[in-house]
């Protein structure tokens, strides 16, 4: 398995990638519909809307853009057409990172050899995987820079998970998570938790080595937290959640964009020593910001102190205004600052539940109705 020759950019392109739940429009269920809707499609969209590992969702990819605007547009005309697909299969489509109360078991498995063989590799590890996310792809100068902003990243990928955190109920139950999709995501043996990769050499050797040994058969089944992608010449962060709506992807886009330039950059974050220490704080920051979301108590990875995950994401924004100035999305990273002042998605999840006891209730809120003003509760639900 070569790896292929990374294919490096001078800007910091972006490409993002949403798992869209397919939910029946009159049960609020998962609904098996995915390859109908995606069968309906035109063909020019074959590249951006296509299938997943379950029928009740289709991945929603943009091409390559320059800024978050081009982000939004992109996914907001392709979102569109995805539903009005649907609405003929009694469909609709929801965000979030699980559904509250449909079970893995009862979904059908899409079509394809490629998860056929994934499946028989690795059994229920792979079958329970009904979880949805948001992938961000960032352009980088080249093998060696990717290398290094993803290990340099990766101390503050709890953050981005705790901000993105919506995924609070599972199978019809409250998990006391709220990112409970990062705890089914781990599970599987080149999950969760990237290597240290120091440059790109390191990488390759670490790629060709798994392959040679059969735990992987392409670098598209590392499904790390953050990767370097050598396909798409970027790197790709994959922790967070899938969020409650567009402008709160456009927001995590934003900080995540301007994360990696700055990562990239010689420049960086002071950061402690990248050795086992350094990743049993990260680890212990995963569990957190999965545990408790923008609540969270993080270890801070440039003083070793304790910061709120709301804290942390003020600070972020605030140390990266002048990228997003450059970058042209200042608006959108206030809009992710704005998100850690307001409850994450698993709290609001909660909140409708409490309100209103029907999980389909918080399937609504997910498919973007207002529930709460429905039953009369002065609450702000919407991001």
């Amino acid at each position: 398995m070569p790896v292929q020759p990374f294919r490096g950019s001078d800007w910091p392109t972006l490409g993002v990638e949403l798992e869209m739940q397919i939910i029946d429009r009159e049960t609020k269920d998962l609904s098996p519909v995915g390859d109908d809707i995606l069968g309906t499609i035109p063909e020019e969209f074959a590249k951006s809307v296509k299938p997943e590992l379950y029928q009740c969702c289709v991945e929603v990819n943009t091409g390559i853009c320059r800024d978050v605007d081009e982000v939004g547009r992109d996914l907001a005309a392709k979102l569109a057409m995805v539903s009005e697909h649907a609405v003929g299969f009694g469909a609709e489509v929801a965000w979030g990172g699980a559904h509250p109360f449909s079970y893995w078991l009862d979904q059908d498995i899409s079509v394809s050899d490629r998860y056929a063989q994934l499946i028989e590799d690795n059994q229920d590890t792979i079958r329970r995987q009904l979880t949805f996310g948001l992938h961000v792809h960032v352009g980088v100068a080249d093998g060696d820079t990717a290398a290094r902003a993803c290990t340099r990243v990766s101390h503050y990928l709890p953050t981005l998970l705790a901000l993105s955190a919506n995924s609070p109920f599972w199978c019809g139950r409250d998990t006391g998570l709220s990112s409970y999709r990062l705890d089914v995501m781990g599970v599987a043996p080149t999950g969760g938790q990237p290597p240290f990769l120091r440059d790109w050499e390191s990488f390759v050797r670490l790629a060709e080595h798994l392959a040679s040994v059969g735990s992987i058969k392409t670098t598209k089944e590392l499904w790390w937290d953050v990767r370097p992608s050598d396909r798409f010449g970027t790197v790709e962060v994959r922790i967070c959640d899938m969020p409650t709506d567009l402008a709160s992807v456009q927001g995590l886009t934003a900080l995540i964009q301007c994360l990696i330039h700055h990562m990239a950059s010689d420049k960086g974050f002071k950061l402690a020593e990248l050795n086992e220490f350094g990743r049993l704080m990260i680890r212990q920051n995963r569990w957190r910001a999965a545990r408790h979301g923008l609540d969270a108590v993080l270890v801070d990875p440039e003083t070793g102190g304790n910061e709120v995950a709301r804290d942390a994401v003020r600070r972020m924004t605030e140390t990266l205004a002048p990228t997003a100035e450059h970058l042209g999305c200042s608006h959108w990273l206030e809009h992710a600052r704005a998100m850690a002042e307001r409850p994450d998605g698993a709290t609001r999840q909660r909140e409708v539940f409490a309100k209103t006891g029907r999980l389909t209730d918080v399937v609504r809120f997910l498919a973007g109705e207002d529930v709460l003003a429905e039953e009369g509760v002065d609450v702000e639900v919407k991001a």
